[in-house]
């Protein structure tokens, strides 16, 4: 099998894409959590833990994030979970120019005012818009598109097929 560790497997057998009874087999526990942008409360905490881990790994004094830091983190959509935001937050302990993480030093674009605005148009025209936004931005990557879209990657391969992109 390949693809995503986060597969949907019952999705996948009834596709026909993975083996039954190998998922009998695998499937002893269970453990569903939910998305990072689902959770957002975490996001605090666990930014303050990978600063603290990776200040102290790479010799660094640093004083917390800055308001607009934490600001940004809070509105980021997390199409990589919690493994983007330790990676974010590492790069940002190596790129700090100063005693405080800032905004600048997370590497994330900063979303411009209205840029979730749909304006006037229909469900699909809204559905294909981001789609298409979010296979854009991941460089056709589908697994990350569907992380990001919260749907699973089988739901967005018909999506993409329906409006033929």
């Amino acid at each position: 099998m390949t693809g995503p560790t986060n597969a949907d497997l019952q999705e996948r057998v009834a596709a026909g894409g993975f083996r039954e009874d190998l998922l009998y087999r695998l499937n002893t526990v269970e453990i569903q959590l939910p998305l990072l942008r689902q959770r957002r409360e975490d996001i605090p905490l666990l930014a303050a833990r990978f600063l603290e881990r990776e200040s102290e790994h790479y010799g660094k004094s640093l004083d917390g994030l800055s308001d607009e830091a934490m600001r940004l983190l809070l509105e980021h959509s997390w199409p990589g979970n919690v493994r983007e935001l330790e990676h974010v937050v590492e790069r940002a302990v190596l790129m700090a120019r100063g005693d405080r993480i800032g905004a600048e030093d997370l590497g994330l674009r900063h979303r411009s005012p209205g840029a979730a605005d749909l304006g006037p148009m229909t469900l699909e025209q809204a559905e294909l818009h981001l789609i298409a936004g979010a296979l854009d931005r991941l460089n056709g990557n589908v697994s990350r598109a569907a992380a990001e879209l919260g749907i699973s990657r089988s739901a967005l391969y018909r999506r993409i097929q329906r409006h033929g992109l």
